[in-house]
Protein backbone atom coordinates (compact mmCIF):
# COMPACT_ATOMS: atom_id res chain seq x y z
CA UNK A 1 0.00 0.00 0.00
CA UNK A 2 1.68 3.56 -0.77
CA UNK A 3 1.72 6.31 2.00
CA UNK A 4 -0.64 8.58 -0.08
CA UNK A 5 -3.24 5.82 0.51
CA UNK A 6 -1.82 4.66 4.37
CA UNK A 7 -0.83 7.63 5.87
CA UNK A 8 -4.72 9.56 5.55
CA UNK A 9 -5.59 5.89 7.64
CA UNK A 10 -3.29 6.53 10.34
CA UNK A 11 -4.35 9.80 10.56
CA UNK A 12 -8.03 8.43 11.27
CA UNK A 13 -6.15 5.56 13.41
CA UNK A 14 -4.44 8.13 15.86
CA UNK A 15 -7.77 9.89 15.89
CA UNK A 16 -9.78 6.24 17.22
CA UNK A 17 -6.68 6.14 19.38
CA UNK A 18 -7.57 9.69 21.41
CA UNK A 19 -10.87 8.93 21.66
CA UNK A 20 -10.49 5.25 22.97
CA UNK A 21 -8.31 6.62 25.45
CA UNK A 22 -10.76 8.76 27.01
CA UNK A 23 -12.10 6.83 30.05
CA UNK A 24 -15.74 7.91 29.59
CA UNK A 25 -16.06 7.08 26.07
CA UNK A 26 -19.42 5.44 25.22
CA UNK A 27 -19.95 1.82 24.24
CA UNK A 28 -21.70 3.27 20.92
CA UNK A 29 -18.26 4.24 19.85
CA UNK A 30 -16.01 1.33 21.14
CA UNK A 31 -18.30 -0.25 19.16
CA UNK A 32 -18.20 1.98 15.99
CA UNK A 33 -14.24 1.39 16.11
CA UNK A 34 -14.42 -2.57 16.42
CA UNK A 35 -16.52 -1.94 12.58
CA UNK A 36 -14.26 0.47 11.14
CA UNK A 37 -10.92 -1.86 12.35
CA UNK A 38 -12.71 -4.69 11.10
CA UNK A 39 -14.04 -3.42 7.67
CA UNK A 40 -10.68 -3.60 6.22
CA UNK A 41 -7.09 -4.90 6.89
CA UNK A 42 -6.09 -1.61 5.40
CA UNK A 43 -7.58 -0.01 8.72
CA UNK A 44 -6.04 -2.93 11.19
CA UNK A 45 -2.56 -1.75 9.66
CA UNK A 46 -2.86 1.48 10.30
CA UNK A 47 -4.21 1.21 13.92
CA UNK A 48 -1.26 -0.83 14.74
CA UNK A 49 1.36 1.58 13.23
CA UNK A 50 -0.77 4.47 15.32
CA UNK A 51 0.04 2.69 18.25
CA UNK A 52 3.54 2.68 17.63
CA UNK A 53 3.84 6.15 16.45
CA UNK A 54 1.67 6.92 19.99
CA UNK A 55 4.19 4.61 22.02
CA UNK A 56 6.91 6.23 20.13
CA UNK A 57 6.13 9.94 20.80
CA UNK A 58 4.83 9.44 24.09
CA UNK A 59 1.82 11.31 23.07
CA UNK A 60 0.46 11.44 26.46
CA UNK A 61 2.47 13.63 28.35
CA UNK A 62 1.95 17.59 27.93
CA UNK A 63 4.72 19.22 26.20
CA UNK A 64 5.12 21.10 29.97
CA UNK A 65 2.74 21.35 32.64
CA UNK A 66 3.00 23.34 36.50
CA UNK A 67 3.05 21.19 39.69
CA UNK A 68 -0.55 21.01 41.00
CA UNK A 69 -2.18 22.08 38.22
CA UNK A 70 -5.33 20.44 36.93
CA UNK A 71 -7.23 20.24 33.34
CA UNK A 72 -10.39 21.69 32.97
CA UNK A 73 -11.45 21.11 29.11
CA UNK A 74 -14.79 20.26 28.91
CA UNK A 75 -15.54 16.04 28.44
CA UNK A 76 -17.71 14.83 25.86
CA UNK A 77 -21.11 15.62 25.66
CA UNK A 78 -22.89 12.59 26.72
CA UNK A 79 -26.60 13.43 26.21
CA UNK A 80 -27.19 12.23 22.81
CA UNK A 81 -26.80 8.73 22.27
CA UNK A 82 -24.24 8.33 19.29
CA UNK A 83 -23.23 6.36 16.29
CA UNK A 84 -20.01 6.60 15.41
CA UNK A 85 -17.49 9.48 16.28
CA UNK A 86 -18.34 13.05 15.47
CA UNK A 87 -15.61 15.05 14.79
CA UNK A 88 -16.57 17.75 17.70
CA UNK A 89 -16.21 14.31 20.01
CA UNK A 90 -12.80 13.40 19.12
CA UNK A 91 -11.61 17.16 18.95
CA UNK A 92 -12.06 17.51 22.66
CA UNK A 93 -11.18 14.31 23.55
CA UNK A 94 -7.81 14.56 22.32
CA UNK A 95 -8.07 17.78 23.88
CA UNK A 96 -8.06 16.53 27.16
CA UNK A 97 -5.26 13.59 26.53
CA UNK A 98 -2.97 15.85 24.67
CA UNK A 99 -2.65 18.69 27.89
CA UNK A 100 -4.15 16.57 31.01
CA UNK A 101 -1.33 14.80 32.77
CA UNK A 102 -1.85 11.20 34.43
CA UNK A 103 -2.27 10.51 38.20
CA UNK A 104 1.41 9.65 39.25
CA UNK A 105 3.08 11.59 36.47
CA UNK A 106 3.45 14.87 37.85
CA UNK A 107 5.23 12.95 40.96
CA UNK A 108 7.66 11.44 39.05
CA UNK A 109 9.24 14.54 36.51
CA UNK A 110 12.03 15.91 38.04
CA UNK A 111 11.62 18.90 35.95
CA UNK A 112 8.40 19.91 37.55
CA UNK A 113 10.02 20.11 40.81
CA UNK A 114 12.72 22.45 39.48
CA UNK A 115 13.59 26.11 40.74
CA UNK A 116 12.65 28.12 37.56
CA UNK A 117 10.49 26.98 35.15
CA UNK A 118 9.17 28.41 31.81
CA UNK A 119 5.83 27.19 30.10
CA UNK A 120 5.62 26.87 26.46
CA UNK A 121 6.13 29.84 24.23
CA UNK A 122 7.46 31.76 27.34
CA UNK A 123 11.03 33.11 27.77
CA UNK A 124 12.12 34.40 31.70
CA UNK A 125 15.28 35.89 32.83
CA UNK A 126 16.34 34.96 36.48
CA UNK A 127 18.67 36.99 38.71
CA UNK A 128 20.44 34.52 40.92
CA UNK A 129 21.81 35.56 44.35
CA UNK A 130 25.52 36.19 42.70
CA UNK A 131 24.22 38.70 40.26
CA UNK A 132 24.39 36.02 37.50
CA UNK A 133 21.38 35.92 35.09
CA UNK A 134 19.93 33.01 33.04
CA UNK A 135 17.96 33.08 30.65
CA UNK A 136 15.09 30.58 30.18
CA UNK A 137 13.92 29.52 26.72
CA UNK A 138 10.02 28.06 26.19
CA UNK A 139 9.64 24.58 28.05
CA UNK A 140 12.46 24.87 30.14
CA UNK A 141 13.04 24.10 33.79
CA UNK A 142 16.54 24.68 36.07
CA UNK A 143 17.52 24.00 39.47
CA UNK A 144 20.09 26.18 41.47
CA UNK A 145 22.47 25.01 44.59
CA UNK A 146 24.84 27.95 45.63
CA UNK A 147 27.31 27.28 48.56
CA UNK A 148 30.79 28.38 50.03
CA UNK A 149 33.35 26.78 47.30
CA UNK A 150 30.92 26.68 44.56
CA UNK A 151 28.15 27.73 42.59
CA UNK A 152 26.20 24.43 40.73
CA UNK A 153 23.10 24.72 38.15
CA UNK A 154 21.62 22.30 36.53
CA UNK A 155 19.33 22.38 33.48
CA UNK A 156 16.69 19.99 33.82
CA UNK A 157 14.84 20.60 30.28
CA UNK A 158 14.68 22.94 27.63
CA UNK A 159 17.57 25.50 27.06
CA UNK A 160 19.40 28.58 28.68
CA UNK A 161 22.11 31.16 28.25
CA UNK A 162 23.99 31.86 31.38
CA UNK A 163 25.88 35.65 31.91
CA UNK A 164 28.02 34.36 34.86
CA UNK A 165 29.33 36.87 37.64
CA UNK A 166 32.87 36.85 38.15
CA UNK A 167 33.76 34.98 41.50
CA UNK A 168 37.28 33.53 41.16
CA UNK A 169 36.87 31.93 44.54
CA UNK A 170 33.48 30.29 43.40
CA UNK A 171 33.29 28.11 40.30
CA UNK A 172 30.14 28.27 38.21
CA UNK A 173 29.34 24.94 37.08
CA UNK A 174 26.01 23.85 35.01
CA UNK A 175 25.08 20.12 34.84
CA UNK A 176 23.02 18.98 31.83
CA UNK A 177 22.14 15.76 29.62
CA UNK A 178 25.05 14.24 31.69
CA UNK A 179 27.92 16.39 30.90
CA UNK A 180 29.12 18.85 32.92
CA UNK A 181 29.63 23.09 31.73
CA UNK A 182 32.14 25.07 34.07
CA UNK A 183 32.19 28.66 33.61
CA UNK A 184 35.78 29.98 32.31
CA UNK A 185 34.18 33.80 31.78
CA UNK A 186 31.19 35.49 30.85
CA UNK A 187 28.39 33.77 28.54
CA UNK A 188 27.49 30.52 27.15
CA UNK A 189 24.20 28.76 25.97
CA UNK A 190 23.26 25.32 26.75
CA UNK A 191 20.37 23.22 24.80
CA UNK A 192 19.15 19.95 25.94
CA UNK A 193 17.77 17.49 23.32
CA UNK A 194 15.80 14.51 23.18
CA UNK A 195 18.79 12.70 22.51
CA UNK A 196 22.19 15.38 23.17
CA UNK A 197 23.21 18.31 24.39
CA UNK A 198 24.85 20.78 23.02
CA UNK A 199 27.15 23.56 24.56
CA UNK A 200 27.90 27.52 22.61
CA UNK A 201 30.35 30.42 24.49
CA UNK A 202 29.21 33.81 23.68
CA UNK A 203 31.51 35.19 25.26
CA UNK A 204 35.29 33.80 26.63
CA UNK A 205 35.41 30.31 27.24
CA UNK A 206 33.91 27.19 29.29
CA UNK A 207 35.39 23.58 29.92
CA UNK A 208 32.80 20.77 29.20
CA UNK A 209 33.31 17.23 30.74
CA UNK A 210 31.64 14.33 30.50
CA UNK A 211 32.41 10.36 31.12
CA UNK A 212 34.22 10.40 28.18
CA UNK A 213 36.55 13.02 28.31
CA UNK A 214 36.79 16.90 28.62
CA UNK A 215 36.88 19.77 25.82
CA UNK A 216 37.21 23.82 26.08
CA UNK A 217 35.67 26.16 23.86
CA UNK A 218 36.26 29.52 23.08
CA UNK A 219 34.09 32.11 21.96
CA UNK A 220 31.92 31.30 18.72
CA UNK A 221 33.07 27.29 19.42
CA UNK A 222 30.07 24.98 20.25
CA UNK A 223 30.24 21.20 21.19
CA UNK A 224 27.78 18.70 21.16
CA UNK A 225 27.45 15.82 23.40
CA UNK A 226 25.25 12.63 23.98
CA UNK A 227 26.23 10.40 27.06
CA UNK A 228 30.00 10.01 27.40
CA UNK A 229 30.22 10.65 23.92
CA UNK A 230 31.96 14.05 23.29
CA UNK A 231 32.00 15.35 19.97
CA UNK A 232 35.14 17.89 18.14
CA UNK A 233 34.25 21.50 19.06
CA UNK A 234 33.08 23.66 15.64
CA UNK A 235 32.75 27.13 15.17
CA UNK A 236 29.04 28.51 14.73
CA UNK A 237 26.66 31.28 13.76
CA UNK A 238 26.27 32.88 17.62
CA UNK A 239 23.19 34.92 15.96
CA UNK A 240 21.58 31.90 14.82
CA UNK A 241 22.38 29.94 18.51
CA UNK A 242 21.06 33.29 20.11
CA UNK A 243 18.06 33.61 17.72
CA UNK A 244 15.36 31.95 20.39
CA UNK A 245 16.02 35.44 22.67
CA UNK A 246 14.93 37.43 19.93
CA UNK A 247 12.31 35.07 18.85
CA UNK A 248 14.13 33.59 15.48
CA UNK A 249 14.12 30.03 15.38
CA UNK A 250 17.18 29.68 12.86
CA UNK A 251 17.72 26.00 11.28
CA UNK A 252 20.41 25.70 8.92
CA UNK A 253 20.24 21.80 7.32
CA UNK A 254 18.62 20.82 10.70
CA UNK A 255 17.00 17.55 10.73
CA UNK A 256 13.30 17.74 10.91
CA UNK A 257 13.20 15.50 14.20
CA UNK A 258 15.08 18.88 15.88
CA UNK A 259 12.92 21.10 14.44
CA UNK A 260 10.24 20.11 15.88
CA UNK A 261 11.10 19.93 19.01
CA UNK A 262 12.16 23.05 18.99
CA UNK A 263 9.01 24.24 18.06
CA UNK A 264 7.11 22.22 20.91
CA UNK A 265 8.59 24.34 22.69
CA UNK A 266 7.42 27.86 21.71
CA UNK A 267 3.91 26.22 20.87
CA UNK A 268 2.74 23.53 23.21
CA UNK A 269 0.76 20.56 22.22
CA UNK A 270 2.59 17.59 20.04
CA UNK A 271 3.94 17.41 16.94
CA UNK A 272 3.71 13.97 15.85
CA UNK A 273 5.31 12.19 12.70
CA UNK A 274 4.08 9.05 11.49
CA UNK A 275 7.22 7.76 10.05
CA UNK A 276 10.04 8.13 11.65
CA UNK A 277 12.09 8.26 8.38
CA UNK A 278 11.06 11.85 8.05
CA UNK A 279 13.11 13.18 11.49
CA UNK A 280 16.36 13.11 8.92
CA UNK A 281 14.60 15.24 6.49
CA UNK A 282 17.09 18.38 6.29
CA UNK A 283 15.23 21.94 7.37
CA UNK A 284 16.82 25.22 6.58
CA UNK A 285 14.75 28.62 7.33
CA UNK A 286 14.46 31.11 9.61
CA UNK A 287 11.14 30.87 11.76
CA UNK A 288 8.94 33.57 14.07
CA UNK A 289 8.92 31.71 17.44
CA UNK A 290 5.73 33.44 18.07
CA UNK A 291 4.13 32.25 15.34
CA UNK A 292 4.81 28.54 15.08
CA UNK A 293 1.98 27.18 13.26
CA UNK A 294 2.96 29.71 10.05
CA UNK A 295 6.00 27.65 10.42
CA UNK A 296 4.18 24.19 10.02
CA UNK A 297 2.53 25.56 7.43
CA UNK A 298 6.05 26.68 5.47
CA UNK A 299 8.01 23.28 6.75
CA UNK A 300 5.05 21.02 4.85
CA UNK A 301 5.35 23.18 2.01
CA UNK A 302 9.00 22.38 1.07
CA UNK A 303 9.27 19.36 2.51
CA UNK A 304 7.53 15.79 1.29
CA UNK A 305 4.89 16.24 4.47
CA UNK A 306 1.52 16.22 4.83
CA UNK A 307 0.32 18.06 8.01
CA UNK A 308 -3.02 17.25 10.35
CA UNK A 309 -4.39 19.58 12.50
CA UNK A 310 -6.22 17.25 14.18
CA UNK A 311 -6.54 19.78 17.79
CA UNK A 312 -5.34 22.88 18.70
CA UNK A 313 -2.67 20.87 21.09
CA UNK A 314 -2.03 17.63 18.03
CA UNK A 315 -0.52 18.08 15.29
CA UNK A 316 0.12 14.83 12.61
CA UNK A 317 2.89 15.16 10.08
CA UNK A 318 2.74 12.47 7.28
CA UNK A 319 4.66 11.54 3.76
CA UNK A 320 3.07 13.33 0.50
Amino acid sequence: MSDRVEDPLIVEALRWLVLLRDDQTADGDREAFERWRRSDAAHEAAWQRAQAVWARTDILKPAFARPGTVATLPLPDRSQPTAGMTRRRWLQAAAVVAVAAPAGYVASRSDLWADYRTSAGERRTVSLADGSTVELAGASALSVSFARDARRAELVAGEAFFSVAADPSRPFIVDAGGGRTRALGTAFNIKLAEDFATVTVAEHRVEVSTAGGTVELEQGQQVRYAGPRLEAPRSVDLRAVQGWRRDRLVFQDAPLGEVIADLERCRGGRIVLTDSRLRALPVTGVFDARQVDGALTTIASILPIKLHRLTDWLVVMSPA
